[in-house]
């Protein structure tokens, strides 16, 4: 039985139908983007993070119809902590070097939060809200009140995703409901609908909803009680990508299902799983009832992939990498007002590994070469040696590294491949590794200057072997955030951390690797990707006109300025 059937028009708990007033905080700019210091110590280079205050979700991720990439994101204007929800937002050509726009949406009053959604390109328009234009775009998110009922609501961009006029007849969906929330929308093109996935999060269920119109939905079936459950579901996506099969060589598309949880991880706090299926237009249904982990760090979190890729391509998402557990008091928020990054963009597709239950979501950086400014080592005949480099002269603080073994057998698994990096001022470092053809592994617990009882120091995955003759671990490390990849992304981990002095050398080393396989190994800096834009005191202006890329604002009379 569905959930929900009803949608409840009107007043009720502080929701107005048709709501179209704008609440300003004090003191943030309206017209233009919020300026950011990104000089600081723990502030990443070649990630991006808020300019100030506090971030959390991904919102709204799309490619417009000029290939321009947007982010949306959950943004507390006022103080470096959760709370007091808008839409912040940001661009690149390049999911690197990002721009920082203004605020998108904004709240109605000062006791009613933008919560979490997605955003659609509306080519054929659909909504009627683009009667001479083929670039308009639609955003869908939840209005929480201070009353607590959770409901749905549309907002409408003219100008490329900018400013933001609200629908005349929101809200869009009302349950009544005080845990329902994060809808995120894709176009289904076999039946023509919009197809709406949403969180009752409280009570573990999915629901789908279809609509020809992006205005209207009807409830038409639920995903419930699937992997780990938690407390509660929160911020679903589901996306058709690329099938990467090594049993038969097809190219083929999967649907796939991402819900994520918090609290209720394996290691404490916030994780997401994901879950492999097919989609009719109105059901959803796993192969299997396995759940899969997406990330065994501890610091990702609210994937959401970007609208705007067609489906028979690779599918790229971004992820909030924190953790609900402490993301409130990181020292990043006391020592340099921010706090909130995204990971890397990464790449995404489904291989089939039959050793891991069938299907595992490969997740690999982004076109990571795009970024890559200098060759620091490189050894394409390490045997069992290791390289080392100081990269303290590298002014993004961040690095590129890979080690990978080829020529393996299934007689000539064994061996390590392993990382350091450390400061040399303090002795605090970051390692982890991998056994070759099994486990890999990270520790965070020597970098010394947070310390929390939910800072889970060690962490590990377990992977296996799939007989083509190598075996790889990558990763990227920029300041106060590390992200490692295992055989091409087939294993990730994502996790932050804080030491008293910036880590300064690298060492890779491997150690056992058998007779008859090679070992190469390479460590690239990174291109600092906000230094471009900023001033002499390294304040980061972002775009500083009043309408997105000109310098003329929009006049409707319920635009978000």
């Amino acid at each position: 039985m569905l959930l929900s059937s009803l949608v409840l028009p009107g007043l009720l708990s502080g929701i107005v139908l048709g709501q179209t007033t704008t609440y300003f905080a004090p003191g943030v700019p309206r017209a233009t983007a919020i300026p950011g210091n990104y000089d600081g110590q723990y502030r990443p280079r070649a990630h991006f993070s808020p300019p100030q205050n506090f971030m959390n979700d991904p919102n709204g991720f799309h490619r417009d119809t000029d290939g321009l990439w947007h982010i949306y994101y959950q943004l507390n204007p006022v103080e470096p902590v959760a709370g007091n929800q808008h839409w912040g937002h940001a661009t690149s050509e390049d999911l690197y070097h990002w721009t920082n726009q203004k605020i998108a949406i904004w709240p109605f009053n000062s006791t009613t939060y933008v919560y979490s959604g997605s955003a659609v390109n509306d080519p054929n328009n659909t909504s009627g809200f683009f009667p001479d234009q083929d670039n308009g775009l639609v955003a869908l998110y939840t209005i929480a009140a201070s009353g607590g009922l959770q409901t749905q609501n549309v907002a409408y961009s003219r100008d490329g995703g900018y400013t933001f006029e609200t629908y005349a007849d929101n809200p869009v969906i009302n349950v009544g409901s005080t845990q329902f929330r994060d809808p995120q929308v894709t176009w289904h093109a076999p039946t023509e609908n919009w197809v709406m996935v949403i969180a009752y999060s409280q009570e573990f269920v999915i629901e789908f909803y279809t609509s020809p119109n992006l205005l209207n939905w009807t409830a038409v079936s639920n995903f419930s009680h699937y992997g780990l459950l938690g407390l509660q579901y929160e911020c679903p996506n589901m996306v058709e990508m690329p099938v990467e099969s090594t049993s038969n060589g097809t190219s083929e598309t999967m649907y796939l299902l991402y819900i994520s949880i918090n609290p209720g991880a394996p290691l404490g706090g916030s994780v997401g799983q994901y879950f492999p299926g097919t989609f009719n237009g109105t059901h959803f249904e796993a192969v299997d009832s396995a759940f899969r982990i997406a990330d065994f760090g501890k610091d990702n979190y609210a994937t959401q992939f970007f609208s705007g890729v067609p489906n028979n391509e690779r599918q790229i998402s971004m992820a909030w990498a924190s953790n609900w557990q402490y993301t409130s008091v990181v020292p990043t928020g006391d020592s340099e007002g921010w706090r909130g990054q995204m990971s890397l963009p990464r790449y995404n597709f489904l291989r089939e590994v039959p050793q891991l239950g069938g299907w595992v979501m490969v997740s690999e950086p982004y076109n990571i070469q795009a970024i890559l400014s200098e060759e620091l080592r490189f050894r394409d005949d390490l045997g069992n040696n290791s390289v080392f480099a100081d990269y303290s002269s590298v002014p993004s603080g961040a690095l590129y590294f890979e080690a990978n073994v080829t020529g393996l057998t299934d007689e000539t698994l064994a061996g390590t491949l392993n990382f350091t990096f450390s400061s040399a001022v303090s002795g605090e470092y970051v390692s982890g590794g991998t056994f070759v053809g099994t486990d890999t592994w990270m520790d965070r617990g020597h970098a010394d200057a947070f310390e929390n009882p939910y800072f889970t120091d060690k962490f590990s995955a377990t992977g296996v072997y799939g007989g083509q003759g190598r075996w790889s671990i990558s990763g990227v490390i920029d300041r106060s955030i590390i992200e490692v990849f295992v055989n091409g992304g087939e294993q990730s981990m994502t996790n932050t951390f804080y030491a008293n002095q910036p880590l300064d050398t690298v060492r890779i080393a491997a150690n056992g690797i058998a007779e008859g396989a090679t070992v190469s190994v390479g460590v690239w800096a990174l291109e600092d990707t906000w230094a471009m834009q900023a001033n002499a005191n390294g304040t980061v202006l972002g775009n500083t006109t009043t309408s997105g890329n000109s310098t003329t604002s929009g006049n409707s009379t319920f635009l978000f300025r």
